[in-house]
């Protein structure tokens, strides 16, 4: 038994040790040469979609401020000399109301030079005995008119082209949503770009107010529609990738557009109900996706990705 626990036993954990370890080695310096076969399981695809018949309405919800309208020049209209001043510097005056009084020497009369509409008189350029010419410039009026300026994204414009001449303002806290006349747009030099209307002279408003203009510019029912990711163009005209779903190279073809609401638009010619159709104009970004997903308990982590 001595033998056993000295020797024998001794022996064989060496044995064992040592066949561990020389496994190990071999599998750590020597692997099996088999080559690794990755097949790929899927393939990148770019979506298409069919054209489908739908409803489309182009209508933009614009912010913006009310703004007094911008002073203009009153000229006068007499030759002669000024025998009388009626108004002072910051006066408000009404439609009609006598500004200056001036003597006609030829034939000799008195003429009075009149505010043409309501507002404020400021720049008065004339004095008593000063004489007075046709065309000179006398005063100026700022009227007692005001406006709706909304910012609109320039992106925005093209949406705008048929606007209507009509919109809907909205004023937090102040009177129920009125009529704004004379739509237009407004491009200035450094490209910002905003959209301005009438407010009617009955309506109560203040200049700075915070308010929305909601214009109605167009709607269409029962039309071919196809997303506007789908169109590379978007003002009246436009190219889609049509595929014939036989793994050949997608026909480029123009199409005529219609109303268009940033996300759906009209095809008024170009395609037929079912054709297919890319959804993305080729070398651009589809929309980022997120993916998301619980890292551990109670705690989600999310990723995104970009389709192209």
């Amino acid at each position: 038994m001595v033998v056993w626990r000295r020797w024998i036993f001794p022996i064989i954990l060496v044995l064992v040790l040592g066949a561990g370890a020389a496994a190990l080695v071999k599998i750590a310096f020597f692997p099996d040469s088999v080559e690794s076969i990755v097949t790929p399981d899927a393939g990148i695809t770019d979506p298409v979609i069919a054209v489908e018949r739908g409803s489309v309405t182009n209508a933009l919800s614009l912010a913006g401020n009310v703004a007094r309208d911008e002073k203009f020049v009153v000229r006068g209209t007499v030759d002669g000399t000024v025998t009388a001043v009626h108004v002072g510097e910051g006066a408000s005056v009404g439609a009609g109301q006598v500004l200056f009084t001036i003597k006609q020497t030829y034939p000799e009369k008195h003429i009075d030079i009149l505010a043409p509409e309501a507002g404020d008189i400021t720049g008065i350029a004339l004095v008593v005995g000063q004489q007075a010419s046709i065309g000179l410039e006398v005063a100026s009026l700022t009227p007692a008119r005001y406006h709706l300026q909304a910012t609109v994204e320039p992106v925005q414009l093209y949406r705008l082209v048929n606007a209507p001449t009509e919109g809907t303002v909205t004023i937090a806290g102040g009177p129920a949503p009125f009529a704004c006349t004379g739509v237009r747009v407004e491009v200035s030099q450094d490209g910002a770009a905003s959209v301005r209307c009438a407010i009617p002279g009955d309506q109560v408003v203040f200049a700075g107010l915070p308010a929305q203009l909601d214009l109605a510019i167009g709607q269409v029912d029962d039309a071919l529609v196809v997303p506007t990711t789908a169109v590379k163009g978007g003002a009246s005209s436009g190219v889609v990738w049509v595929d014939a779903g036989d793994n050949s190279k997608p026909e480029e073809r123009k199409v005529t557009l219609g109303v268009n609401d940033g996300a759906i638009v009209e095809v008024t010619e170009g395609l037929a109900e079912g054709d297919m159709v890319r959804q993305f104009v080729p070398g651009f970004a589809a929309p980022v996706e997120e993916f998301c997903f619980e890292a551990s308990p109670g705690v989600e982590v999310c990723e995104t990705g970009m389709s192209w």
